[in-house]
């Protein structure tokens, strides 16, 4: 097999496994909105049966669990690969690595998570070690791709606008930041805390105390994030590669959407499917900055030659 093929199956294991860790990031949301979380009250069993009674909250908490099962079978099946190909190990093998041992904390968490009474410091972690996870995969997916014969690459000549990689480096954490966050006003149910909009309780600046404390610090940073985000939108603009200035426009429409979600989240009580919808574009907005992020790094600097077609 050669190189271009390895890498080929190396990016659509990722891809797969990438695609599944979001679809079961949005279950889990609707595991916790639905109050599903002890519906099966033992771990790995439910009610000490491998297959569960046929109800609606042990069925959806089923499904949660089942589709880990897969997401693990997927991800050790990528690292493998990318760990026991030579072609693929200098390039993969580190992230490959860290996905297994991400996983395995997981997996803990998981269980924990169950066994702990759905302990909000539990849960947050366990949100935060799937965020990784999916950053993680999705790095090794495009690094693969990246090294894919006829692979899409940037333009020849194609430059770094000066100060976008590290606003975009700024914007990914802020973004993962802000998840984070949210995930912890989910697990505490402060949520509606403060069920108005721009005021908190009719009130503009409410003590930072308490569950309004951390619902407002939530509202902040999405302001913050908002504004990181203009800014890195207009730098993607100046950048000659069509596909980053793409990037740009995406994550600041996302951006906007999710403003619009989060404050119809409130006026509408958090129903599940709205809930979802939110986490799901809070991980589209993660996602595409690492991607935006990935394409800058191989440009070079502005005044330099983008040699990295050269490399391959």
């Amino acid at each position: 097999m050669t190189a271009s093929r390895e890498f080929r199956v190396a990016a659509r294991l990722g891809l797969a496994t990438t695609v599944l860790i979001f679809v079961l990031m949005v279950i889990g949301s609707i595991v916790r909105t639905t109050g599903s979380g002890l519906a099966c009250p033992d771990w790995p069993l439910c009610h000490g049966q491998w297959i569960p009674p046929l109800e609606p909250k042990v069925l959806i908490e089923w499904t949660h669990r089942l589709v880990a099962l897969v997401v693990s079978v997927l991800l050790v099946g990528t690292a493998v690969w990318s760990i026991v190909r030579p072609v693929l190990r200098p390039r993969l093998g580190v992230l490959a690595a860290l996905a297994m041992v991400l996983l395995a904390v997981q997996i803990m968490l998981g269980a924990l998570t169950v066994l702990k009474l759905l302990d909000p410091a539990i849960v947050g972690g366990h949100l935060g070690v799937a965020l990784l996870l999916l950053c993680t995969l999705l790095t090794m997916t495009l690094i693969a791709r990246r090294h894919e014969e006829g692979a899409d690459l940037p333009p020849q000549g194609a430059s770094r606008p000066p100060g976008l990689l590290p606003t975009l480096g700024l914007t990914t954490a802020a973004a993962f930041a802000q998840s984070l966050l949210g995930g912890a006003v989910a697990a505490s149910h402060a949520a509606l805390v403060c069920p108005d909009w721009p005021t908190c309780n009719g009130v503009w600046w409410p003590p930072m105390e308490g569950l309004v404390g951390l619902h407002m610090s939530h509202r902040f940073g999405g302001y913050t994030l908002a504004l990181l985000v203009v800014v890195t939108a207009i730098r993607a603009r100046r950048a000659t590669d069509p596909a980053v200035r793409l990037g740009g426009a995406l994550v600041l429409g996302l951006t906007l959407t999710q403003i619009v979600l989060g404050v119809a989240n409130l006026y509408m009580a958090t129903p599940p499917w709205l809930v979802a919808l939110h986490l799901a574009t809070a991980i589209a907005i993660l996602a595409t900055l690492v991607t935006v992020s990935f394409r800058v790094a191989s440009l070079a600097p502005v005044g330099r030659r983008w040699v990295a077609r050269e490399a391959q």
